[in-house]
C-alpha cells in the first residue's frame, strides 16, 4: 500500500495463480451419438468438430449446438483438430484461427491437402477482423469467415447454409 496525503492511496496485491490444465470436454450421455443425431430437415446426421482453445467459448458453442440437435466434438488446438477430423470425419468444422501448437490457418491448409476433406465445409471463427484477415482465411481453404463475437443466430445460419441445398461438392466461399 502506498498513500500520499491529498493525492490518494494505491493498493496492490499479488495472487498466486497456476495455469489450469486442459482436458477434453466430457461426453454428455444425454446427447445422442453421431449415428443418430439429426436436425429437422436434414437428410443425414451431422457431427460438427469445434476447434477452439477458449473454454468459455467451447461451453457456449457446444451447449448451443447440442441444443440445436448437432453432435459436437471439441479440439483444443490445430493439431488436435487435424487428428480428430481424420478420426471422426465431421460433416462441418468450426475452426478458431488463433490457437496454440498449430494455428487454424495451418490446420485448414493441412485438411484441404487431404482429398477426403476437399468438400467438408470449414467455417473460420476468429477475432481477427483486420483488413485481409477474411481473405487469408478463405485462401487457406475456409468456406466462410465469421468474426467473434459471433451471434449464435448467425452461426446457425452459416451452418445451415453449408448443410442445405446447393451443391455440397463446391461450397460457396464468402462471408456470413
Amino acid at each position: 500500500m502506498e498513500s500520499t496525503e491529498g493525492e490518494g492511496s494505491r493498493f496492490s496485491l499479488t495472487l498466486p495463480i497456476s495455469r489450469a490444465t486442459t482436458t477434453a470436454a466430457p461426453a454428455d450421455p444425454a446427447v445422442p451419438d453421431a449415428r443418430r443425431a439429426s436436425v429437422p430437415g436434414m437428410r443425414t446426421p451431422r457431427t460438427i468438430l469445434l476447434a477452439e482453445d477458449n473454454e468459455a467459448n467451447q461451453r457456449t458453442f457446444v451447449g448451443y449446438l447440442q441444443a440445436k440437435g448437432y453432435t459436437v466434438a471439441v479440439a483444443w488446438n490445430g493439431e488436435e483438430a487435424v487428428e480428430q477430423a481424420k478420426a471422426l470425419k465431421p460433416a462441418l468444422i468450426l475452426m478458431d484461427i488463433q490457437m496454440p501448437k498449430m494455428d487454424g490457418l495451418t490446420a485448414i491448409r493441412l485438411l484441404r491437402e487431404d482429398p477426403q476433406f476437399a468438400n467438408t465445409p470449414i467455417v473460420a471463427l476468429t477475432a481477427l477482423a483486420m483488413p485481409g484477415d477474411r481473405e487469408r482465411c478463405l485462401q487457406a481453404g475456409a468456406n466462410l469467415h465469421l468474426t467473434k463475437p459471433v451471434r449464435l443466430r448467425d452461426l446457425t445460419s452459416a451452418i445451415e447454409g453449408q448443410f442445405s441445398g446447393g451443391d455440397q461438392s463446391s461450397p460457396t466461399r464468402g462471408h456470413a
